[in-house]
C-alpha cells in the first residue's frame, strides 16, 4: 500500500518515458529510440528520439534498455481464487471474507505481471467488490470487468452445489446463477444486472473442473440461449460462453454471443459461423495444459475430474491453431486461477508455438482485448489521448517471446505500480 500511495503523488507531473523499443499495440513494426509523454493519466505525445523533461518537476523514466508496450489484457481470469489440492474442500470450510482477502494478492500479482486490465469470468460476487475497491483506489490490482456469478443450468458446470450431498444442495435458482427454462434464464440475467456485473458469463457445455462426469455436453437449449442473449442485450451486456463441446458452442454462436471461451472441440463449421457473426474466441491454452499436467498426479483433483482433464486439456492448443489459421477473431485469455495467477505470460509461448507470430500474440492481448471489451478508443494501444496503461519488459519479445515474463515496469492510468529499472 505504501508503494501505491507514493505512486499517486507523482501523477501531477509530466512523465517522460524513454523507450529502447516500442510496440504500440497496432503497428506490426517495433520502433526504436522513442519517448512517451504522459500527463494526467493519459498519453499526451509519442515522439521519436530520447527526449528529456522540459519543466522543473517533470520526471524521466529510463526504459532505454527495455521494450515498452501497452498494458496487457487477459480476457479470461478467475481473480477470486487459485488452484490447490484442497480447492474443493474450501467450498465447505472457507468463508467469503477469507476469499476476499485472498483475492487481493491475486489481483496485485496479476498487475505486477503486466496485466493492467482483465475480464473476470465467474466467482462468488467477491469479484464485483474487488473491482470496486480497485476502482476506488483502496487496493492494488488490474482494471476488472466481471460477470459476477456465472449462469448455469441445474447440475451444469457453474452450478455451485454440484457434488454436494443431497442434504446440502438446497434449491439454487436464478439468484444464485442456476437457471432452467426461458423465464429463469431471463431472471438470472436480471440478477446479474442488479448485483452490478459488467457482462454475462454462461456455461454452455459441461466443464473440466466441475463435479460432474461430462465435460462437453450441451447444457442450455437454443431457446434458453436466445433468451439469455436477448435479455443481456436489453441490459447492455455482452455474453461470454464457456464451451468445450461442439453442439453447445454452435447454439451459443447462433444465439449471438460475444465470445466463446476454451472452444476445445470447435469444428470448421463453427469456426466459419464465428467468422460470419464476428464472434470472438478466447482460447485459454495455459489452463488446458495445466489441468492435464495436474490430472496425472493422483489426489490433485477429485477422481471424477481427472479423465476430463486428461481428455480436454491437451486439445485446446491444436484447436487454437486451427481457429487462427481459419481467421477466427482471437483475444488473449488464460483462465488464470485454474493455474497460478502471474503465470499468464505463458499463453504467449503456447500461442506462438501453435503458429501465431509473436507480434500478433501481443496484439491479441492489447488491441484485441480492447476491441473485445468495446474500449478500443480508450485502451489497447500507445497513442495520444489514450489511457496511460504502459509496461516494459526485458529484451525483445518479438525475437524471444519468453521475455514477456520479465516485466520491469507497470503503469496503469498514469500511476506507476512497478519500477525495476
Amino acid at each position: 500500500m505504501a508503494l501505491f500511495l507514493s505512486c499517486l503523488q507523482v501523477t501531477a507531473q509530466d512523465l517522460y518515458i524513454q523507450c529502447g523499443r516500442l510496440i504500440d499495440g497496432k503497428s506490426d513494426k517495433v520502433r526504436e529510440k522513442m519517448t512517451l509523454i504522459v500527463a494526467e493519466g493519459r498519453i499526451e505525445r509519442v515522439a521519436e528520439g530520447f527526449l528529456t523533461p522540459e519543466n522543473e518537476g517533470d520526471r524521466l523514466i529510463d526504459c532505454r534498455n527495455l521494450t515498452v508496450m501497452p498494458g496487457l489484457m487477459d480476457m479470461h481470469v478467475h481473480i477470486e481464487g487459485e488452484t490447490a489440492p484442497d480447492h474443493y474442500l474450501k467450498r465447505f470450510t472457507q468463508n467469503r471474507e477469507v476469499t476476499a482477502f485472498e483475492s487481493l494478492q491475486y489481483a496485485e500479482r496479476t498487475l505486477m505481471a503486466g496485466f493492467t486490465t482483465v475480464r473476470d469470468l465467474g466467482g462468488s460476487g467477491v469479484n464485483i467488490a474487488l473491482r470496486d475497491a480497485i476502482n476506488e483506489g483502496l487496493v492494488t490490482g488490474p482494471r476488472i470487468f466481471t460477470s459476477g456469478k456465472s449462469i448455469a443450468s441445474t447440475g451444469g458446470h457453474a452450478d455451485p452445489t454440484s457434488g454436494f450431498r443431497r442434504s446440502l444442495e438446497g434449491d439454487a435458482g436464478p439468484r444464485e446463477g442456476v437457471a432452467d427454462g426461458v423465464d429463469q434464464c431471463i431472471e438470472a440475467v436480471r440478477w446479474r444486472y442488479k448485483n452490478g456485473a459488467d457482462l454475462i458469463k454462461i456455461t454452455g457445455t459441461g466443464g473440466v473442473l466441475s463435479m460432474a462426469k461430462n465435460g462437453q455436453n450441451p447444457q442450455f437449449s437454443q431457446e434458453e440461449m436466445n433468451a439469455i442473449v436477448q435479455t443481456a442485450s436489453d441490459y447492455g451486456f455482452h455474453v461470454a460462453v464457456h464451451a468445450h463441446g461442439a453442439e453447445g458452442m454452435k447454439r451459443a454462436v447462433l444465439a449471438g454471443v460475444h465470445s466463446i471461451e476454451h472452444g476445445t472441440l470447435m469444428t470448421p463449421e463453427i469456426m466459419d459461423l464465428m467468422i460470419e457473426k464476428g464472434t470472438w474466441y478466447v482460447p485459454t491454452i495455459t489452463a488446458g495444459k495445466f489441468v492435464a499436467e495436474k490430472a496425472a498426479l493422483p489426489g490433485y483433483y477429485p477422481e471424477v475430474i481427472r479423465p476430463k482433464a486428461l481428455a480436454i486439456g491437451p486439445k485446446i492448443q491444436s484447436t487454437f491453431a486451427s481457429a487462427y489459421k481459419r481467421g477466427v477473431r482471437i483475444a488473449f485469455g488464460t483462465d488464470a486461477g485454474v493455474f497460478p495467477h502471474g503465470d499468464n505470460w505463458k499463453e504467449f509461448v503456447y500461442m506462438t508455438e501453435a503458429g501465431m507470430p509473436a507480434m500478433e500474440a501481443i496484439q491479441s492481448a492489447t488491441m484485441g482485448g480492447a476491441m473485445l471489451l468495446g474500449l478500443e478508443d480508450e485502451l489497447g494501444s500507445i497513442e495520444p489521448g489514450k489511457r496511460a496503461d504502459i509496461i516494459a519488459v526485458d529484451g525483445n519479445p518479438i525475437e524471444d517471446i519468453t521475455q514477456m515474463k520479465n516485466v520491469r515496469f507497470v503503469m496503469k492510468d498514469g500511476v506507476i505500480y512497478k519500477s525495476e529499472l
